[in-house]
């Protein structure tokens, strides 16, 4: 089985496809990134103008929660002034403070020790039966004139208003402070004829309702908005037990992350901005300012301390915008891999003529020169390609056999030489073995003549005239003998020269 490695270097087809999805990515991821980014940008600028909005409206809501209180109370406190003497009617503005506003669980008009002969202490308290959650306008009303078991002149909403003088809202009481319920209280400084705090109007609203109120209208799926008080109680949250007993730094001890302390700390000190927290496993994004309420004439109280925000985990903020980053990766994928899938096909199917091409000259440069190679069907590139290939197949199919042709004519003359140089050879050996013949024949006669003159040379004072004369004719004997054999011998040389003359 073949390797990715090896398929790629070996098929065109596939490395074209790739360089154009590498190409086609490299664009596509380029276009995401910056469309990304600048969507990011705008996105981020939208969560701002957002989350502006909606603490504008929440910074509204609570404002006129608390400004319909301010001003209920205002109106039965100028008529209360006119009844200071009547310590029964009190009773009335209570009961008609807490009918006349739907908020509102308690109202409670105290008056200092012995502001009423024969009365150290005067609470004329009326509030709402069972839990404020579930109460309404027709809710039963209860007359009280205590509230907790401690004395009103030991509590926060009693003693801040007559040592100021100036109408205010308490921070969240809690636990202790109040009968089992988180109350937020409005006081008015009650002020004689002579300007001398007498008394207080204490309007109590329940921080769970209150609180239920502005979260009705949620910011997200999943936000939510909040309200904190100078000492980071909190008076808007959905969690009902941290309106009860928690502040915004006990999470710290309950192994809460540094950034949830370092918003908090942001929002208490009365800063305006943003911040990434987390919490529970999750990041989430608080958008706070300063709580700051509407500038109105005659208005008893204008800062209050708190400080609103609005939470939003990030999955609401960038739920879509990752969601739809998801989405387009995937759906690019998915297209880098059909662009890949149609390259592939539509380049398979041009180079097809080059693996035929490439069939045909691996035959060819295997010797078989006589396969024809087929028409092209394209005039493009390679159909012009695979015509040239198939006129040089055809010159080298012609030239192939003009050598084989030549090589074989080539054959024949060296058969032919060959012959011709055997033949020689033989012809050689012939002369050479015809030539040790006569000179074999020779030298017996030539044995002859040297004894004879030798003999006779030797000899000449003492040889007999006709031993002499038998000397000389047997020299003249074997002379001609010789010369008998060198005429043969020269005729047949002669002959020879002959027919090599003729040959050529």
């Amino acid at each position: 089985m073949k390797k990715w490695p090896e398929i790629i270097t070996k098929a065109l087809s596939i490395r074209l496809s790739l360089l154009i999805v590498f190409e086609v990515a490299l664009l596509l991821l380029t276009s995401l990134v910056v469309m990304f980014y600048f969507s990011r940008q705008a996105l981020r600028k939208e969560e701002l103008n957002n989350a502006e909005q909606t603490l504008e409206s929440t910074v509204q809501r609570i404002d006129n929660i608390l400004l319909g209180v301010e001003q209920l109370t205002d109106n039965v406190y100028r008529d209360l002034l006119l009844h200071l003497d009547e310590p029964d009617r009190m009773f009335y503005y209570s009961r008609r403070i807490v009918e006349c506003n739907p908020y509102i669980v308690g109202c409670a008009i105290v008056f200092k020790p012995y502001y009423y002969p024969g009365r150290e202490l005067f609470m004329a308290y009326v509030h709402r039966k069972g839990n404020s959650l579930s109460s309404d306008g027709n809710s039963e009303l209860l007359t009280q004139d205590t509230f907790t078991n401690k004395p009103y002149t030991q509590q926060t909403w009693y003693t801040e208003p007559m040592t100021t003088c100036k109408a205010c809202w308490t921070n969240p009481l809690k636990n202790e402070y109040t009968e089992n319920e988180a109350l937020s209280t409005f006081c008015l400084p009650i002020l004689d004829q002579d300007s001398e705090c007498v008394g207080v109007i204490a309007v109590d609203l329940p921080i769970a309702l209150f609180s239920k109120t502005i979260l009705d209208v949620k910011p997200s799926p999943n936000g939510y908005a909040m309200l904190l008080a100078r000492n980071g109680s909190y008076i808007v949250h959905p969690d009902s037990e941290k309106l009860l007993h928690q502040t915004v730094f006990v999470q710290m001890g309950q192994g809460a992350d540094n950034t949830v302390l370092e918003a908090a700390e942001a929002m208490v000190a009365g800063e305006t901005g943003h911040k990434l927290f987390r919490m529970n496993g999750r990041k989430w994004y608080v958008f706070y300012k300063p709580f700051e309420r509407a500038d109105m004439p005659g208005r008893y109280v204008n800062k209050v301390g708190w400080s609103v925000g609005v939470v939003y985990p990030e999955d609401d903020i960038a739920g879509d915008y990752n969601l739809l980053f998801c989405y387009l990766l995937i759906i690019a994928l998915i297209g880098i891999i059909l662009i890949f899938v149609f390259c592939r096909m539509i380049t398979h199917r041009q180079l097809l003529p080059l693996d035929l091409l490439t069939h045909f000259t691996q035959r060819i440069a295997e010797g078989h020169y006589d396969e024809s190679i087929p028409d092209g069907k394209s005039k493009d590139e390679v159909g012009r390609l695979q015509d040239h290939l198939q006129q040089m197949q055809k010159a080298l199919a012609i030239h192939v056999g003009e050598l084989e042709k030549s090589s074989s004519m080539q054959q024949e003359r060296t058969k032919v030489l060959e012959d011709a140089y055997d033949k020689a050879q033989e012809a050689d050996k012939m002369k050479m073995a015809f030539l040790h013949y006569i000179t074999n024949q020779m030298i017996e006669p030539s044995n002859v003549i040297d004894k004879s003159v030798t003999t006779f040379c030797n000899n000449y004072y003492s040889i007999s005239l006709e031993e002499a004369d038998k000397k000389v004719n047997d020299i003249r004997q074997q002379s001609q003998a010789i010369i008998t054999l060198l005429d043969y011998m020269l005729h047949t040389a002669e002959n020879e020269t002959r027919k090599e003359e003729s040959h050529e």
